[in-house]
């Protein structure tokens, strides 16, 4: 394939680490609506949006409630998530993913963000990362949650990138589909086993760099 001109990134998950913050919040609405909710259970909300998150937690907890108390109580969470991600600061950017975002605007490779998150410009802002992106999709740009491929489309055009000549870093399933769909190269953040579909998976940013990252695509 083609050179890779831009790099795509999910937020959560990849540069950062807001999954604790979600599960936190979830598991005090669980506790006052009764009932338990596990590490376990936070597994099927990854990727998901904070409508459908809430639908599952509350089949967890075998309750049936109404649209108008739904929409309080995603709001009430989402609340809650704010306080706990306002207090972010540089000490959350997850290993690699600072090196890695310079290395890629040394080497004039486009950087992009797209991310289901409606917080992502606090996240974004609280730990310094703003500065090193060209443009910034998240979820008050996008009408559709992945693995509706729109929210990295948006992020292609946004800096004149054909979609063969971007690669996608996602930490979720649903996000790797998304990336595929879109017509773009993929590499999981995480385990193998969850990312099979991704082009190639690592651990974590700390083992990619601009030059790996042309070598892995050169003979795809």
């Amino acid at each position: 394939m083609s050179a890779i001109k831009a790099c795509l990134f999910d937020l959560d998950g990849v540069l950062v680490d807001t999954a604790k913050y979600h599960f936190i919040a979830w598991r005090e609405l669980a506790e006052e609506l009764g009932f338990v909710f596990t590490e376990q259970d936070n597994e099927r909300l990854k990727g998901v949006s904070r409508a459908a998150s809430l639908n599952i937690l509350l089949e967890i907890g075998g309750l049936e409630l109404d649209e108008a108390e739904k929409a309080r109580l995603a709001e009430q969470k989402n609340n809650r998530y704010v306080e706990y991600i306002a207090k972010m600061d540089s000490s959350e950017i997850l290993p690699g993913a600072l090196s890695f975002l310079q290395e890629c605007r040394e080497a004039g490779i486009k950087v992009a963000l797209g991310s289901a998150s409606k917080n992502a410009m606090t996240i974004l802002n609280n730990t310094g990362l703003t500065p090193y992106f060209d443009a910034i999709i998240d979820g008050t740009h996008t009408s559709a949650a992945k693995p509706d491929p729109e929210v990295f489309l948006l992020g292609a055009q946004a800096v004149s990138v054909p979609a063969e000549q971007c690669v996608v870093f996602e930490d979720a399933e649903a996000g790797i589909l998304a990336a595929t769909r879109a017509g773009m190269s993929s590499i999981g953040i995480g385990s193998p086993e969850t990312l099979s579909e991704a082009n190639f998976v690592v651990p974590s940013l700390a083992q990619i760099s601009v030059a790996k990252l042309q070598e892995l695509f050169a003979a795809v």
